[in-house]
C-alpha cells in the first residue's frame, strides 16, 4: 500500500515542482531521501543526575530505545562516543544516544504522522520556522518531548525527553526544499 503523502507527492508535487522551477529534466526535481530521528541523553551520563533520579545510565538508554522503536517501526541503533571527554564525564565507546534512518514507505507514514498528529498537538503552536534549513534544501526541527505522538503512552515514561528530526532531501537550496515540503503539509509559519 502506497502511503498517502508519497501518493500526494507522485501525482501532484512533483509536477508542481517541475512547473515552478523549470526542471528540464525528471531526474533534477527534489524528493525526500531519509528522515533521521536522533536523541541524545548527556544529561543521563552525569553521576549526580543518576543519583537524584535513582536511574542508571542504562534505564535511560532502554527507554530512548524502546521509544524510538514505538515511533518508527524500526530498531534503532546506539551511538557510541568517539573519544572521552573529561570535563563531560564521557568516556570512549560509551552510549550517547540513540538514532533511526527512516526510508521508502515508513520515511512517508512517519513525516504523515509527524505533521498530522505531533505537531498540531504542541501548545500555541504557530508554525515551524523558515530558518532550520541548512543551506542545500534540509530541514531539521527539534521537539521537546516525545509526548506529542499519540502511540508513547504518558504512564509508562519515567521523564519527558526530546528529540532531533532530520528531513533529508534531494534539493540544492534551501527555496526547492522549503517548496518542496511547503507541498507536502509541512505547518510553517506565515509571515
Amino acid at each position: 500500500m502506497t502511503q498517502r503523502l508519497k501518493k500526494l507527492y507522485l501525482e501532484k508535487v512533483r509536477d508542481e515542482l517541475q512547473t515552478q522551477f523549470e526542471y528540464k529534466n525528471k531526474h533534477e526535481i527534489p524528493f525526500l531521501e531519509k528522515i533521521v530521528l536522533n536523541r541524545g541523553f548527556s544529561a543521563l551520563t552525569s553521576q549526580s543526575d543518576q543519583k537524584k533520579t535513582g536511574s542508571s545510565q542504562d534505564g535511560g538508554l532502554q527507554a530512548s530505545f524502546d521509544e524510538l522503536n514505538i515511533l518508527t517501526a524500526q530498531k534503532p541503533v546506539i551511538t557510541l562516543a568517539k573519544k572521552s571527554i573529561a570535563g563531560f564525564k564521557v568516556r570512549e565507546k560509551m552510549p550517547v544516544g540513540v538514532c533511526v534512518t527512516l526510508r521508502g514507505e515508513k520515511m512517508y507514514a512517519f513525516l504523515d504522522r509527524l505533521i498530522n498528529l505531533a505537531l498540531p498537538r504542541q501548545r500555541d503552536f504557530q508554525g515551524l520556522k523558515n530558518e532550520s534549513f541548512d543551506g542545500y534544501g534540509n530541514y531539521t526541527l527539534g521537539l521537546e518531548e516525545q509526548l506529542l505522538f499519540p502511540e508513547i503512552d504518558y504512564d509508562k515514561i519515567d521523564r519527558l525527553r526530546g528529540m532531533d528530526i532530520s528531513i533529508v532531501t534531494t534539493a540544492k537550496t534551501n527555496k526547492e526544499g522549503f517548496s518542496l515540503l511547503q507541498k507536502l503539509g509541512m505547518p510553517f509559519r506565515t509571515l
